[in-house]
């Protein structure tokens, strides 16, 4: 709510609009049905890494056609929230993790992916995207 307020008094458009959408998902969360009144961490974290990873996906569909124009904003707003994430951890980083797992685990192939990858996105959530582990995990069972 503070960011919200900042943000009006500076008017800072791109930062407003990222803090409403955050607040708007926190909310929709937090009201749907069966769900308790309060979101843990790792709930927030995950809801976060969603609104970005949509901001993203949405910049490199408009980036594709041509409309820079309309991928710009969507940038920005995925920086704007993503500084609410905790820091993410590099590819080398992830890839030593799940380098780890494999050998404490001794997986070894491509038929072990989904154990490497349940285990993997457990011990790094919040810490990187699925995206990042998939590769990693691919790149260490190849």
């Amino acid at each position: 709510m503070e960011g919200i307020k900042t943000a009006m008094k500076a008017k800072d458009t791109v930062t407003l609009e990222s803090l409403r959408a955050v607040k708007s998902a926190l909310l929709l969360a937090q009201t749907e049905s069966g769900a308790k009144e309060e979101l843990s961490q790792e709930e927030e974290i995950k809801l976060l890494q969603k609104l970005v990873k949509q901001r993203k996906d949405s910049a490199a569909i408009y980036i594709q056609q041509g409309r820079q124009d309309l991928a710009d904003p969507e940038i920005a707003q995925a920086a704007v929230i993503e500084k609410f994430l905790p820091a993410q951890l590099t590819e080398e980083e992830v890839e030593a993790v799940v380098k780890k797992i494999i050998a404490d685990n001794g997986f070894s192939g491509m038929a072990d992916m989904g154990k490497v990858m349940g285990i993997a996105s457990k011990e790094l959530a919040g810490s990187a995207d699925g995206k990042t582990i998939s590769n990693a995990v691919k790149k260490a069972l190849s």
